[in-house]
């Protein structure tokens, strides 16, 4: 991309970025989409010569990536590789702090290079802006941290970090702010721009938007950085396959409009939820009753499509909630055009600070009538 091609996409929103972006230059007859490149070699002459190493169709993604969330971006074959990829370049012995309910696999990660004394860890309140600082300098401890975790909201309760205050301490000190973006993605939150080092995503979830890619990306504005999170993604053998490269890009495309129509439904759901009597509670920043709610509006664009709530009966009543809805899916993961709900804890190593009766909600694009439709009636015929 010439100086000229650059300063003209840096004047771009990013609803149109996610459109324009990551595409091959204009030729006559030439595609508008970036190719499959589906070769593992290359001929010799160019800097590469391998498909772990390089591939054509992963940087146009990247390029798309890089420009959303605005910083260089390297692709991976899922979320958890873009994770260990990060966690790899931590020299041993280092002190990491790390939001004390991450997302269930950075966590057992996290507890499992802890146990062989590879890394400290210490885990924090991520709403607690002192408890935060206090663990990043190390007061107590032996020595500031060398990196610090945090995801805003946190999965699934939904809690808020201030990332600007947090990314003031980690550089006080001299340490790298990671934040998980995958919630949010880049149409509403860009932490880079509120001084984080890195931002990590799950690609698999609102980014591609379609559950069928698997892939994480990292995103940073330090070149330094990004070089060495290729040499990982090199030589832990974790490159995404141009095909899924394809699809995330494809996804992409779309990233903005979905965004919105995902985020006014989960809006309009919460605003019934919480007037519904088999509900106990509602977590989600988009209330003005959460906790945290002025800090994300400082931070971000809007309150997502992710929400969780916890039922007034059992961890029984809750399940059977998620299986009685016929519309929403029963599932894992989020961020598709799907509607995903799901128990956490019935997962056996979901973080115990996670209510037992707690449902985590993934809110598509469907028509929202028809959502509350199929919501009530699992409440009301489990919960009458």
């Amino acid at each position: 991309m010439s100086s000229q091609d650059a300063s003209s996409q840096d004047r771009l929103q990013r609803a149109t970025l996610a459109v324009s972006a990551g595409r091959p230059a204009p030729t006559p007859d030439g595609p508008v989409n970036p190719p499959i490149v589906a070769s593992t070699t290359y001929h010799a002459g160019g800097p590469y010569g391998y498909g772990r190493e390089w591939n054509e169709t992963t940087t146009y993604l990247e390029d798309l990536i890089g420009q959303l969330e605005g910083g260089l971006a390297t692709a991976y074959s899922s979320g958890m590789a873009a994770v260990n990829a990060l966690l790899d370049l931590i020299p041993a012995g280092g002190v990491i702090v790390a939001g004390q309910n991450l997302y269930t696999a950075t966590g057992i990660r996290l507890q499992e290079l802890a146990a062989v004394g590879r890394l400290t860890v210490r885990l924090v309140d991520v709403a607690d802006a002192d408890s935060i600082a206090s663990a990043i300098r190390g007061e107590g401890a032996e020595g500031p941290a060398s990196w610090v975790w945090i995801e805003s909201p946190t999965n699934p309760l939904m809690e808020v970090c201030d990332i600007r205050a947090t990314a003031h301490v980690a550089r006080e000190v001299g340490a790298k702010l990671v934040v998980d973006n995958t919630f949010m993605t880049p149409m509403r939150q860009r932490p880079l721009e509120l001084g984080a080092h890195v931002v990590m995503h799950s690609a698999t979830k609102g980014l591609a938007g379609h559950s069928d890619v698997l892939m994480g990306v990292l995103v940073t504005a330090d070149a330094g950085l990004s070089e060495n999170f290729v040499k990982r993604r090199i030589f832990l053998g974790a490159p995404p396959s141009p095909f899924d490269a394809f699809l995330a890009s494809r996804g992409i495309r779309t990233l903005a409009v979905r965004v919105d129509r995902a985020e006014q439904n989960a809006q309009e759901l919460t605003s019934r939820l919480i007037h519904h009597p088999a509900i106990a509670e509602v977590f989600y920043p988009g209330l003005s009753s959460h906790p945290g709610f002025e800090i994300h509006e400082t931070q971000a664009d809007g309150p997502g499509s992710v929400l969780s709530f916890t039922v007034t009966g059992s961890a029984e009543d809750a399940q059977a909630v998620c299986e009685a809805v016929r519309l929403m899916t029963h599932a894992t993961s989020l961020g598709g055009v799907e509607s995903l709900i799901e128990r956490r804890r019935r997962w056996a190593h979901e973080n115990t600070g996670v209510p037992e009766n707690l449902i985590r909600l993934s809110v598509g694009i469907e028509d929202v009538d028809d959502l509350w439709d199929d919501l009530k009636q699992a409440l009301d015929s489990v919960l009458r």
